[in-house]
C-alpha cells in the first residue's frame, strides 16, 4: 500500500518537492507507461490544491489522444496547435493560461475551468504527450507551478513514454 500525504500545511515548494519524491517512489521501478500516467495523475490530484482536471494527453499518431486522469469525463483527441494542449504539444512549451477564455481556440471540456497549464512530455527528442492540469480559480497556476511541473515532466518523461 501506499500512503502518500501533502502536509495540510506545506508551502508550495515542499509540496513540490514531496510531490518529485512521491512520483520518484511510485515510477521508479514500473515499466509500464499507462500505469505511470494514472498514478501520477493520481498523486497530483491529491498534492496540488484547486484543480478540477489533472492528466495525461498522449501524442498518437499526428494528434493528442486522452490518457489516464483525474476528474470529469474529457475531450478524447485533441488535434496539433488546437486549444491549450495542442499548442504546448506543437511549440513543445509549457502554456501557462491564467484565464482560458481568453485562450485563443480555448477547447472547454469542463465549462468550470479557469486557468490551465500544460507541460509537453519530451523524452530523447520525442513528444510523447502533455500533462494538463486544468482549475476552476482563476489564474490558480503561477512560474513556481511551471517549475515544479516542468521539474516532475523530465524526472518522469522515460518512465511513461
Amino acid at each position: 500500500m501506499y500512503d502518500f500525504a501533502p502536509a495540510a500545511d506545506a508551502d508550495k515548494a515542499t509540496l513540490y518537492a514531496d510531490l518529485l519524491s512521491a512520483a520518484d517512489a511510485l515510477t521508479r521501478d514500473e515499466p509500464d507507461a499507462v500505469a505511470n500516467m494514472a498514478n501520477l495523475s493520481a498523486l497530483i490530484w491529491q498534492f496540488l490544491p484547486d484543480l478540477n482536471w489533472a492528466g495525461f494527453y498522449r501524442m498518437v499518431e499526428d494528434e493528442l489522444v486522452l490518457g489516464p486522469f483525474q476528474g470529469k469525463a474529457a475531450c478524447i483527441r485533441i488535434p496539433l496547435g488546437r486549444g491549450v494542449c495542442g499548442t504546448a504539444a506543437q511549440t513543445r512549451e509549457t502554456q501557462l493560461v491564467v484565464d482560458v477564455h481568453a485562450f485563443p481556440g480555448h477547447i472547454a471540456c469542463d465549462a468550470a475551468s479557469a486557468s490551465e497549464i500544460v507541460v509537453p512530455v519530451v523524452h530523447d527528442g520525442r513528444l510523447i504527450g502533455v500533462l494538463d492540469l486544468d482549475s476552476p480559480r482563476p489564474a490558480r497556476f503561477d512560474s513556481a507551478d511551471q517549475q515544479g511541473l516542468e521539474e516532475l515532466v523530465a524526472r518522469v518523461a522515460g518512465r511513461i513514454g
